[in-house]
């Protein structure tokens, strides 16, 4: 099994053979079903099959939850040059762990996924960009292409079709800055990773200077079952502005922490305290971070009003991002967790920017003197007003996502950071 829980109130659908291996066999996935969506939309056309992904409503799996049938209707549809379809498989937010599952247990599903896709826009060539930690991920995936190829479903005239399209899986070195799409891309093509100045954008110019589309693994491994169930089947889970299913990635101070798939909307405390058995020894929660270390974190009361949705979770002043819920119970000590989420980006920080480059660093050492006793109140007004100069000032989202957890723990847990001043004391070990 991939994780040892589950949850009643689960809506399985892209995680439904999680656990089984044999999903992981080409045939298998045949005989369940698998490329008949990849058939169907062979059959309906391009046009059709951006049509039932707009229609689903589909948002961006990423964490920026932009519609993904309209970024794919922004390729041109004649230019007369290659297209790319990228598939960002380089997760590496700190609390996030699903689409490496998603890869380890259904492979073909994102194979499918990524089929469909690179035919709606007009792509003969897919590249899966995959973290290179993740090993025996890796060795699954390149398995089932290779599989894949010799049973016809990637290559020449697939399944009769006439239609012709590669895939190219490529691993990465381990930089976190490769999540985001242009540094993905300058990654690709052998570059250093640093994130590119936008316009132009990548439907206009981007993996090797041609048009290019970039999906999340989840965004990908849900397209086969839009298109063979209907764009109106995935509308029936979530909500209206955030229509199906979305995998929440729980860690931290809860009794069965993992991988669980929930229709968007679910009450984050319904989460926490049904699905997850409720926080550690019984005790009090504290604080919850819902989409991964960049997002701001909410506290126990904004808690419990918020529902896990891209609107839900902007209502309480924080984002779903990429659905990777945080939690901290009442013994949680919120200036270390924040300190080491800023140590993280100063650490992954490609420095092309000076706001991020010097703005992390300088975040960093000062919350570090903060938590050795050694910290004064100033230097709470100073992080403040150095981490709004981040938001907003460079090429990429890096230095903001080290402005959020820092901003909105000074806001909510301000006490903790003038008891620390105020004693004097040194918290705990790094």
């Amino acid at each position: 099994m991939a994780y040892p829980y589950v949850s009643d109130h689960e809506v399985r659908v892209l995680s439904k053979y999680f656990g089984d291996p044999k999903q992981r066999q080409v045939d298998t996935y045949v005989e369940r079903g698998g490329y008949q969506a990849l058939k169907k939309s062979f059959d309906m056309g391009p046009e059709k099959v951006v049509d039932e992904v707009k229609a689903s409503g589909l948002r961006g799996r990423g964490g920026a939850g932009f519609p993904t049938g309209v970024k794919w209707s922004f390729m041109p549809k004649e230019s007369g040059r290659p297209h790319y379809l990228l598939c960002n498989a380089d997760e590496s937010e700190p609390g996030t762990f699903k689409d490496r599952e998603l890869i380890r247990w259904d492979p073909h599903q994102l194979i499918e996924g990524c089929l469909i896709g690179a035919y709606a826009i007009g792509a003969k060539h897919v590249y899966i960009y995959c973290r290179g930690e993740f090993f025996e991920t890796n060795q699954v995936l390149a398995r089932a292409v290779e599989d894949a190829y010799a049973q016809g479903y990637i290559g020449k005239d697939i399944m009769g079709s006439g239609n012709d399209l590669d895939l190219t899986v490529h691993q990465g070195a381990g930089a976190y800055i490769c999540g985001e799409e242009t540094g993905l891309m300058n990654s690709l093509e052998g570059r250093r990773g640093q994130p590119r100045v936008k316009p132009p954008f990548p439907a206009a110019v981007g993996a090797f200077g041609m048009p290019s589309t970039i999906n999340n693994v989840e965004t990908l491994c849900a397209v086969p079952h839009i298109i063979g169930n209907g764009g109106d089947w995935y509308r029936g889970f979530g909500t209206e502005q955030s229509p199906g299913t979305k995998l929440f990635c729980v860690s931290g101070h809860v009794n069965k922490p993992g991988n669980y798939e929930l229709p968007l909307g679910f009450p984050l405390m319904t989460l926490i305290e049904e699905v997850c058995g409720g926080v550690r020894d019984g005790n009090a929660l504290k604080a919850v971070i819902p989409g991964g270390s960049s997002v701001p974190i909410i506290n126990a009361e904004e808690s419990s009003r918020c529902t896990l949705d891209y609107e839900g979770c902007v209502d309480v002043g924080t984002m779903l991002g990429c659905a990777s819920v945080i939690v901290m119970d009442e013994t949680a000590d919120i200036v270390k967790q924040v300190r080491r989420m800023v140590d993280f980006y100063a650490h992954e920080s490609c420095g092309q920017c000076t706001p991020c480059r010097e703005g992390s660093a300088w975040t960093a050492q000062i919350l570090k003197r903060i938590e050795d006793g050694r910290g004064t109140e100033e230097d709470l007004e100073t992080l403040m007003e150095m981490t709004q100069q981040m938001v907003g000032t460079t090429i990429c989202v890096l230095s903001d996502s080290v402005a959020a957890p820092v901003q909105s723990s000074i806001e909510k847990f301000r006490d903790e950071y003038l008891a620390l001043i105020r004693r004097g004391e040194r918290v705990g070990a790094a």
